[in-house]
This record gives structure tokens, sequence and C-alpha cells, in this order.
């Protein structure tokens, strides 16, 4: 792996070209390596169907090049030109209510129009031919932001007659789909595939199978789009990266399974703007606004390094603040520098900022740049020119220590309890989360792995929440794993046809687990439940009937946790008490070691290097780990965005 570096997000076409020499020799200056162009400018290259003009895009990737920057090209389809919509006047998405998305802004095609899709081919062959063989190109951007928008399922046409296809090619017969879906419920049988519609507009909730089939042809979508780029790229060169910059929490498609075609995965992290638009609390919400909450960022950079399976880039890194949240705050001074350092930390390869310089016009003219509109510095400019030179002293390069624990994470289980929650909120994402933070308190790194994992080889102790419904191959890892798993709650509560198990829910064998979901108990979140010995339950309870041990109960009497040798079974939301103490013995019973971190501060190792980071609004003291022969940047006293780099003792 190279060593890490920085990256800026650049829009040559914006700016008069007499500027772009200053530019590129002041980005160099700053210690950037990679910029990124193109990403937006169909209309510029191809201002008229046929009508072609490269020339700006090859003098400015000239002009990058002279100063030893690497470009990464992207193809521009996230905005197809106003030109491409006569041509194609039914190819934008169309929104749950019926309504098509209308020209304007960004985002406005439909993943399953085959028209735009062989549009999208074509201008990245056109890319690939005119700048494909340029010395500067280091690589390749797939698109912009799939998904952002909420544009992943579209309701067309195309997307009708789409999934009609994808239903027949998945169950084969209109009878086998009846049973799948259970359709003989309410009289919703069909007689042929061409009867089916789309699950919109119907009088109360559609059938939950159907919903959930049309969330995964959606995503099929995404993915084959993505695909048809990917191989054109691959195919002129090879030896360079293709990349996709995703949105973190926009779960609406697979990223494991778009990233099938990628070579690195990137994600867009705008910590104050995701924090603003977050359901935090508005306490959280007030005491990091001007930084982040000081978990979100870490949970999403292990996601995408295990959605890109080991490679992975932060393509857009917010710099100041942004457009777009209710409120758009200014960042903590020092936090520029510290999301840049935590993205190192978890072994980003490359932290691109947001962008070179604040554009004076349209939708984001109050989004900040490393530059102000009039090209003066801004805070965050000074703050890349450090991080660079930090880079630099200590010589880190190798990739993040692999952890000891894993918590599996399912973009499915995201879709299903979307489509019927029984619990208002209920959602994957905020269990795995609820299981994370607890973990990163306790300085223990952790690893995300995909519900398609079929080993835990390696790994102390495992962690699944709230999964929908098991597949061949976890069961398979399960199985075959012996170290310690927590599951729960809800997991194994559906088969993958959106019904209950006939064994009930967490729907494994009684020789692993003696214990079964009789009944739940969803409730109103601001009602709580004690814990006998701390804690409480929230939101989602669930009524056992069990052999198992019994670890934790209610005040009710009701079984919390239960554990039957190495395995354990959380029969409940918890809250953040509650989770702390599940955790804590969880990694008590695996024998996992602790650090004895500051509130705020969290930290990772990669190559040799552990990395603190001070999220809190005032200064904490580090107690040196045991492991930890010095400090090369900062020290053991740490200001507020503070960070601090510790040398590992080498092993053996």
């Amino acid at each position: 792996m190279s060593k890490p570096t920085l990256g800026v997000c650049y829009y040559p076409e914006h700016w008069p070209e007499e500027r772009w020499e200053s530019d590129a020799a002041r980005m160099a200056e700053v210690g950037i390596t990679y910029v990124r162009i193109g990403e937006f400018a169909w209309s510029k290259l191809e201002p008229r169907p046929g009508e072609l003009d490269f020339g700006w895009m090859v003098r400015a990737m000239d002009t990058l090049g002279r100063h030893g920057l690497k470009v990464i090209v992207g193809t521009p389809t996230a905005t197809p030109p106003r030109w491409m919509m006569d041509k194609h006047p039914d190819m934008v998405a169309v929104d749950a209510n019926g309504r098509p998305r209308n020209f304007g802004s960004r985002r406005h095609y439909c993943f399953s129009h085959l028209g735009y899709r062989e549009e999208s081919a074509r201008i990245t062959r056109l890319l690939i031919e005119h700048v494909g063989q340029h010395p500067s190109l280091g690589g390749w951007q797939t698109d912009n932001e799939y998904g952002c928008h909420d544009t992943t399922c579209s309701y067309s046409e195309a997307a009708r007659l789409g999934f009609r296809t994808w239903l027949k090619a998945r169950y084969g017969s209109i009878d086998a789909l009846n049973e799948a879906w259970g359709n003989i419920f309410w009289s919703m049988e069909y007689n042929d595939f061409d009867q089916i519609d789309l699950p919109l507009l119907t009088v109360t909730e559609p059938n939950p199978n159907a919903t959930l089939d049309f969330r995964r042809y959606s995503s099929d979508q995404v993915a084959a789009f993505n695909k048809v780029q990917f191989d054109l790229l691959k195919a002129a060169r090879p030896d360079l990266p293709v990349i996709h910059n995703f949105m973190g929490r926009f779960t609406a498609f697979d990223h494991f399974e778009v990233a099938k075609t990628l070579d690195v995965a990137s994600w867009d992290s705008y910590p104050l703007g995701h924090l603003d638009v977050s359901d935090e609390s508005a306490e959280v919400k007030a005491q990091f606004m001007r930084q982040g909450e000081p978990d979100a960022q870490g949970l999403q950079h292990d996601i995408y390094r295990a959605v890109g399976r080991g490679r992975w880039w932060i393509m857009e890194q917010q710099p100041g603040p942004v457009n777009w949240a209710s409120y758009n705050p200014d960042p903590l001074p020092g936090m520029a520098r510290l999301w840049a350092w935590e993205a190192f930390a978890h072994g980003a390869e490359v932290v691109s900022y947001f962008r070179w310089r604040q554009y004076h016009s349209a939708q984001e003219q109050m989004h900040a740049g490393l530059l102000r509109p009039d090209s003066e510095p801004a805070p965050a400019y000074h703050e890349a020119m450090q991080v660079s030179r930090e880079l630099a002293a200590t010589g880190i390069a190798g990739e993040a220590r692999k952890a000891r624990v894993a918590i599996v994470y399912d973009y499915e289980s995201e879709w299903a309890w979307e489509v019927q929650p029984q619990a208002k909120g209920f959602s994957h994402h905020a269990h795995v989360r609820a299981a994370y933070v607890p973990l990163r308190k306790r300085g223990v790194d952790v690893d995300i792995l995909s519900a398609q994992t079929d080993t835990f080889e390696g790994y102390d102790l495992v962690i699944i929440p709230a999964l929908f419904a098991w597949n061949d191959k976890l069961r398979t890892a399960i199985a075959n794993y012996e170290g310690h798993l927590l599951i729960g709650p809800r997991t194994g509560s559906k088969t993958g046809n959106f019904t209950i198990p006939q064994a009930l829910a967490p729907d494994l064998p009684r020789n692993m687990l003696d214990a079964r979901v009789v009944r739940v108990d969803s409730t109103n979140p601001a009602i709580e439940v004690s814990v006998r010995g701390g804690g409480a339950v929230r939101h989602w309870r669930e009524r056992l009937e069990t052999r198992a041990a019994v670890e934790l109960e209610d005040v009710e009497g009701f079984p919390v946790l239960v554990s039957q040798g190495k395995l354990f079974y959380l029969a409940a939301s918890g809250d953040r008490a509650l989770m702390q103490r599940v955790i804590d013995r969880m990694l008590d019973e695996a024998d996992l070691p602790t650090l004895n971190l500051p509130a705020g501060v969290r930290c990772r190792v990669r190559d040799g290097f552990r990395v603190y980071f001070n999220y809190g609004s005032t200064s904490a003291t580090l107690t040196r780990a045991d492991d930890e022969t010095e400090y090369v940047v900062g020290s053991e006293s740490m200001g507020p965005a503070g960070v601090t780099v510790a040398r590992l003792a080498k092993a053996g």
C-alpha cells in the first residue's frame, strides 16, 4: 500500500484558465497529490449532442501534471445535460408519489432506463478516448454519490418493466412468486408477471415482500449501472483504480454489491452536516455541533474499509461550513486536521478535501473550500498543509491493523426494517452503532463484515445485531466459529421471503441456543424498563422461552441477555448504559484488552502507530498504554480537536 496522502476536488471549468497554473502550484505547496475533476462537467464536454470539447480538460490535466499532481477523472453521469432529456424524455427518475423529477439540479436519471445507461457508456468511452492515456491520469471515479437525494428507487415505466423481468428471473413462475409473497392474504394473487405493478400508491401498506423485492431490484440496478462504466474503464486502463464516492448512511442500495466492480471504495465525509440532519438528541447536537459526533465518522470509515476490501479513500472531506443542513456551523479550529488523521488511522489511502475554492454562484455557493471565493486561504488550507507535513514526518504507510472484534453490517436488513419496522424508528444501522460506540469508548478497534461472510476466523468476538434473515454463508460461519458471539435483538426473526421462520427467532439450532422469541413488545422510545444492576431496555423487548443461562434481566423479570457457552443473545434494544454494560461483559468474556480513554477521545491503530483524536470541547490527558514507546505527533495533553500519534513497540 502506498503512503497516505491528500487530495482535493477542483472544478477548472468554474475558473478562468489563466488561474489554473497558480492553483496547481498552490495545491502542490499544500502537499496535495490527487485532484478530482470532471464529475459534473457533461455540458462543458458535450454542450450539444455530438458536439465535443475535451480540449479544456486536457489543458487542465496538463497544468496539474506540470506540478506533479495526479488527476482522478469523474464520469459526468450524475448531471446529464438538458438536451439529454429532450433525447430521452422518459429517462428521469419518478418519486414514490408518481411525480417525475425535473431538470435543474442533479441526479435526475432513473437507473432502470437502458437508453440512459447506454448514454453513460458512450460518454465514458469518449472520456477514455480523449484523456485515457494522459500522463497525469491517476484513476477514475464513476458517477457521483449514487443514491443521494433519495434517487435509488425510481417508480418509472422503465423500472416497472425491469422489475417484472427481474421477478420472473428470480421466481421462475407466477405460482412460485405468489407462494413466496404470501399473496393468498387479502386476495393479492397474480395470474401473470405482467400484472405486477410497482409497490406505490396502494390504499394501505403494500405487501412487504413486494416492497423488499423492489428494494433488492433497485439496488441491483445501481450495481448494473456501475458495472457498465467499470468494465469500460478497466478494459482501457487496467493499471488505474476505479473508485466511487459513496455517501455514508445512504443505505438504499447494497454498497458491498456495487463495490464488486470497483477497485477502491470512497465516501464523502461531512461530520457537521451529517450530525445536523441525524436523529441524534438535541443535547448531542449542541455538544458536538462544531466537531461532529465522535463515533459517526469512525463507523463509516470501518464500513467502507470493508466495502472496498481493504482499499478506501475519503473523496470529499468537509473543510468548513457546508450549505445543505438546517444549520451550518463553522468547525472547531483543528477539526479539518483531526478528521483527516482519523481517516488515515482507520486505513484511508487518500483524504481529499471538498473543495479547492468556494464557488461564488449556484446551489453550493455557501459551501466552504480550502480557499475563500477571493482565493485567500480559509482555515482548512493551513490545517491540510499541517497534515501533509505530519504524515511525512511520521512515515506512516501500512494498513489499518486487523481488529479482534467484528460487527456484521447488512444493507438488506436496513431495508427490511424500513419496510415493516413494527417499532417506528427501528433500524439495523442504529443497532450496529449501539454496539460499535461502547467498543470505541474502550479503545477497541473494530472491523465490519458483510452479511455474506462465510468465516469469522481470526476474531475473538463477533457481533450480529438486528439481522433480518440468516443465509447459508452466515450459518456456516457460526457453525465453525470458536470465539464469542453476541446476537440480537430481532436477528433471524424473518426468512429471506419476509415470513416468520417455523422455529421462530433467532432461528438457531437448540444445541447452539435454547431460546425462542414468543412475543415482542415495541414501545415509544421514551418509555424505559430498568435492568437489574444498571441500564434500561427501550423501544424493543422480546419475551423469551429459554433454558439458556440468564445473564441479565429487567425489573419485570424478563430475560435481557442469555448465554449458552460462548453464544450470547440480547433480547432488547438498550440505552447507552445497558449497551456499555453488555459490551464490557463481552470484552471481559473474550479476554480482550481495553484502554482508559478520556471522555470524547477515540483512537485507532495503523502501521505500528496508535492515533488519538479528541472530539471533546475541553482538554484531555492521555494515559500512555503499555505498548506505546513515544509520542511522534502531539503529547499526552490534548487540546480540543487535538491529535496525538503514539509509536507502538514492535511485536516480538
